[in-house]
């Protein structure tokens, strides 16, 4: 199967791969293009509640990602990043959880998402080592769960994390995205090796390459890590193969450094929503008067959180520096100034309604 990076060979079967090899590890796949189960397949069944309930997930996810974007184009917005064509990356990971597991970061709800949007690459894959680490130490029957890029795993924080989780045996499930792309570097030129999974196991840690544009494929495959995780006490790293079929954020046009023809391939011939839409609407638990009254209720849940968002009073400039420290430290004092400075000197440039 053609992923960013060259080709990688298709296994119906999960298994998560302990010992290197010379070969391209394979890439676990349920769900074809057509949302057809693959021929002897294994793989963790779902309900019809559960299945609607992801795929609802996937489409909400979709629609906020539309309006945000949109609302930044207006100015509504002073920055945003997409997850197109990665949606069942975070949904179909999130349904393989539980409510004991501790996941970081953590999804928030539409109205406070559309009131403060910040952006922290690999910040979080230290702390999940260490929180699963508690973890274990309090015997808890739970892991810690994070995210992040491929991006993420040429930062020295991902090594650190990884041999830390590897050498204390901590409950941790590492979930990277391999889309592809960190921002407008592909992932040839950040690596040599084959792709991420084989990072996990040159740390000794058990590894598993998934096709993150498969539902099925990838709530089984973190269902799974997720039990070896506790029941091993071990971290295990799950790498989802997908593709970004977004720009990167709203500050980068992804058209500039790759071809709009492949951008469009992904979008509609992989998409991971139509696949999965496929699988459940031929099992009779989906139709379009149902597509039809879901894309309607979310899109006005969306409109009204961005709507009450507005209406929030801006914080002060001061809120930007006291947030972390108890005491102020004589740097952040002196950029406080700087700032204040600076809106004074030029109020046209910042929004009048900001208190000073």
């Amino acid at each position: 199967m053609d992923f960013p990076g060259g080709k990688v060979p298709i296994t119906p079967q999960m298994k998560f791969i302990s010992e290197s090899s010379e070969k391209r590890l394979p890439c676990y796949r349920v769900l074809d293009d057509d949302g057809y189960p693959i021929p002897g397949s294994i793989f963790e069944e779902v309900s019809k509640e559960l299945a609607v309930k992801m795929y609802s997930s996937m489409v909400t996810l979709q629609t906020m990602d539309t309006i945000f974007y949109e609302a930044q184009r207006q100015g509504r917005l002073s920055f945003y990043l997409t997850t197109a064509g990665e949606e069942a990356i975070n949904i179909a990971s999130a349904a393989a959880l539980t409510l004991d597991d501790f996941v970081l970061p953590q999804d928030i709800p539409s109205k406070q998402f559309s009131a403060s949007i910040s952006i922290s690459i690999r910040t979080q894959i230290p702390q999940a080592a260490g929180v699963a680490y508690s973890l274990k130490m309090d015997k808890k029957e739970a892991c810690a769960v994070t995210f992040l890029g491929d991006g993420s795993t040429s930062e020295g924080d991902f090594h650190a994390a990884l041999n830390f989780a590897a050498v204390l045996d901590a409950p941790v499930v590492f979930i990277c995205r391999n889309n592809g792309w960190a921002i407008s570097t592909p992932i040839n030129e950040q690596f040599r090796s084959d792709g991420i999974a084989s990072k996990g196991i040159a740390y000794g840690i058990r590894s598993i390459r998934v096709d993150g544009n498969d539902s099925l494929a990838t709530y089984s495959a973190v269902r799974a890590a997720r039990e070896m995780a506790i029941k091993e006490q071990k971290p295990i790293l799950v790498e989802a193969m997908s593709y970004r079929v977004a720009h990167h954020s709203t500050s980068d046009d992804s058209t500039k450094y790759r071809p709009v023809e492949e951008i469009e391939h992904w979008k509609t011939a992989k998409s991971p929503i139509s696949r999965f839409r496929k699988y459940i609407q031929r099992n009779g638990w989906w139709n379009d008067e149902n597509e039809s009254e879901l894309r309607g209720d979310i899109r006005k849940q969306v409109l009204q959180a961005i709507q009450v968002a507005e209406k929030v009073e801006k914080p002060s400039l001061t809120d930007l520096f006291t947030d972390v420290y108890d005491k102020l430290p004589l740097n952040l004092q002196d950029q406080e100034k700087l700032l204040r400075d600076a809106v004074k000197r030029s109020p046209k440039e910042y929004p009048c309604d900001v208190p000073i």
